[in-house]
């Protein structure tokens, strides 16, 4: 199985990173023809992507569903604890299956994923 680490820095809004990083994250989790394990972790500013009961207007793309979606395929979600307790976020309901780690987590995904891209 081929393990491939995305890394999300930026804000869920604002600009498209995480919207981006999100669409390669579904099509990859989808990809039936290469066994693939898709591994989500969010840093920074990255940590409000993960935010529950995200209200978006109509016309635009929601974070919250995007994440949602690819973990129900299968992937992994990870947000830095210190990235969460810097914004005020530890009181903040998180989606189902998002995890508060270490940043040792991230290095154990980062020497153990083949594939690591970030945005």
């Amino acid at each position: 199985m081929q393990k491939v680490l995305i890394i999300i820095n930026d804000a869920p809004y604002g600009t498209e990173k995480a919207f981006n990083a999100l669409r390669i994250a579904y099509q990859l989790s989808q990809d039936h023809e290469h066994d693939v394990e898709v591994r989500i972790f969010l840093m920074a500013d990255a940590v409000g992507c993960a935010v529950a009961h995200q209200k978006l207007p109509n016309g635009y793309y929601n974070i919250e569903r995007m994440l949602t979606a690819v973990i129900k395929k299968g992937a992994k979600l990870k947000l830095c604890g210190n990235c969460v307790e810097s914004r005020g976020f530890t009181a903040v309901p998180l989606i189902e299956g998002a995890e508060t780690v270490h940043m040792s987590s991230l290095t154990e995904w980062i020497l153990d994923s083949d594939k690591v891209v970030t945005f």
